[in-house]
């Protein structure tokens, strides 16, 4: 998404419009940040941030309380003139009317939430970078295997859409198979989901197109989960030289909108069982970052036995 619409701010955040009479017709929110106006209202505007979400807490609204009405009315006046999206006000605290007053002069939205500022700029922060954040479409299979989002990569017929029902079937969830839209919300996230055509649908070559919510229920699905691991499925019999990693003593990772993902090379040929394999590959990645590593600990265990023979 390029930008945020008024109607899915007010809705998502659960604000309040102050000043219906200002016209949110053209509204759009690009930037996915917000400031604090505390210097701004004193009359400080050095690498002030127009662009962004103004959030008015308790400490900038007592400020303004205290100021004499012409005093308060040239202060917001300046700041409000400045060309910034929006002014929500947190802890249900009502705008002054002289502040309704110059919302709808300079048609900028006057929003209210009811909740704390600390709780309010932290979600409004999240979700912002989620609706805003870059995004890239790349073919496979997303599924959420024991809470962690396992993405799986490989040619076309190799067999992730049967590796991802066989996963469903033993009490894993779906996010999206074919397509998945990845989002990068940080610099140490990045979120998964499905395209809106093809959400919650998986196609099995020589069955069709089958729903998974439908056929398996709602708990079998998700909307969206960050992606944690990579599985890249390959072909035995067609990557004969292909070496595989045995210990997994060193991690390998595959690039995504400048995140790396740890990524875990499968060889598929007939009789595997792809289902077991990505479950243990998932339980193992989460073992790794509770603080266990199996390959060292069988490191360590080599070592202590090659000492204790040369004793």
């Amino acid at each position: 998404m390029d930008y945020i619409d008024f109607d899915t701010l007010v809705d998502h955040l659960e604000l309040r419009n102050a000043v219906p009479e200002v016209d949110v017709t053209n509204f759009k929110l690009t930037v996915p940040e917000i400031n604090r106006p505390a210097l701004q209202l004193t009359g400080f505007y050095a690498h002030f941030s127009n662009n962004r979400v103004q959030v008015i807490g308790n400490v900038e609204y007592t400020y303004l309380s205290t100021l004499d009405d012409s005093v308060r009315e040239h202060n917001f006046e300046e700041f409000i003139s400045k060309g910034i999206p929006c002014i929500i006000f947190t802890n249900n605290n009502e705008p002054h009317d002289i502040e309704k007053k110059l919302a709808v002069k300079y048609n900028v939205p006057m929003l209210v939430a009811n909740k704390k500022t600390s709780l309010f700029t932290a979600e409004i922060i999240r979700w912002m970078n989620i609706q805003l954040g870059p995004t890239v479409s790349i073919h496979g299979v997303l599924v959420d295997v024991y809470g962690e989002g396992v993405l799986i990569i490989g040619e076309s017929g190799i067999g992730k859409s049967e590796a991802a029902i066989e996963l469903i079937k033993r009490g894993h969830r779906l996010v999206s198979d074919d397509v998945v839209n990845i989002k990068k919300v940080s610099n140490e996230m990045l979120i998964g989901s499905a395209p809106a055509i093809t959400k919650h649908l998986i196609e099995l070559r020589g069955i069709g197109v089958i729903d998974v919510k439908s056929l398996f229920g709602i708990e079998c699905v998700e909307d969206e989960h960050p992606i944690d691991m990579v599985i890249n499925l390959l072909d035995w019999t067609k990557n004969p030289e292909q070496e595989y990693d045995r210990l997994g003593m060193d991690e390998v990772y595959t690039e995504y909108l400048g995140n790396r993902v740890v990524t875990y090379t499968i060889p598929v040929r007939p009789g595997r069982n792809l289902a077991v394999i990505v479950e243990a590959a998932a339980v193992n990645h989460r073992q790794k970052k509770m603080g266990y590593n199996a390959a060292l600990e069988l490191y360590r265990r080599v070592q202590e036995n090659i000492h204790s023979g040369k004793k």
